[in-house]
């Protein structure tokens, strides 16, 4: 397939865009070239800013593609940009939402695609609530061709999961009590982003999954104590948790 990501050097779209080329898949990254992560050997870069959208419509001229996936997509504006810039640009639009946005405080376990989206806590969530709304909208009323997926916590070799990062770790190394949510005992999943990769590249260019959405995560349920025992461990120390 020919796929075009939005962005693609973070922390869950570079393991995507690896995932892509091993797969054999034509990858195009239109991003403004200023991550440090490179650019998979075998994908073609664009550089160009998505917020300047005349830009890049230039940039891709008359170029289509079977996915387009926006990654940096955060407010309904990005959408409402997007749904105008690639509509006849493509098959599938893939927008990367948050599993952020399920219901909290939570009624019920598990958390399913079905469970509600409401999170009054945080405005971050409440933007891709809105763009999800936005986006399945234009699904219902014009055909737009969008899946929607919501990563959870997924971390990578630069990425410590824990509060605080490198200064948790650099605690736990000095045998210095490191704070954890709440009473530690509170249900966490993370996900690996190579692994979530491969659960996205299921999604890519499959029919049935238009006008669907998908949460992509670990099976495995940890509590943050055990989480920050597991940290202790790879880093070869015993944990003195507060």
């Amino acid at each position: 397939m020919k796929i075009l990501f939005i962005g693609g050097t973070g922390v869950i779209s570079s393991a995507c865009a690896e995932w892509c080329v091993a797969n054999g898949h034509e990858l195009v990254l239109l991003h403004r070239g200023k991550s440090f992560r490179a650019v998979p050997e075998g994908a073609k870069s664009l550089i160009a800013d998505i917020n300047q959208p005349d830009a890049v419509a230039d940039k891709l001229g008359n170029h289509t593609f079977d996915v387009i996936v926006d990654w940096i997509a955060f407010a309904p504006a990005d959408v409402d940009r997007d749904i105008r810039l690639f509509r006849d640009r493509t098959a599938q639009y893939v927008f990367i939402s948050s599993a952020s946005a399920y219901q909290k405080p939570l009624k019920q376990l598990p958390i399913t695609e079905e469970t509600p989206l409401e999170n009054p806590f945080w405005e971050y969530s409440q933007k891709k609530i809105a763009c999800e709304k936005r986006l399945f909208r234009e699904h219902r009323e014009t055909g737009f061709p969008v899946t929607i997926v919501r990563p959870s916590h997924t971390y990578d070799r630069t990425m410590i999961p824990l509060r605080g990062g490198t200064t948790a770790l650099q605690r736990l190394l000095s045998g210095i009590p490191v704070i954890v949510q709440g009473d530690g005992t509170s249900l966490w999943t993370l996900t690996h982003h190579r692994d979530f990769a491969k659960g996205f590249g299921g999604v890519l260019g499959e029919n049935s999954a238009i006008g669907e959405a998908f949460h992509i995560t670990s099976d495995e349920w940890l509590t943050w104590d055990r989480i920050t025992e597991l940290m202790a461990e790879a880093a070869g120390v015993t944990p003195k948790l507060l």
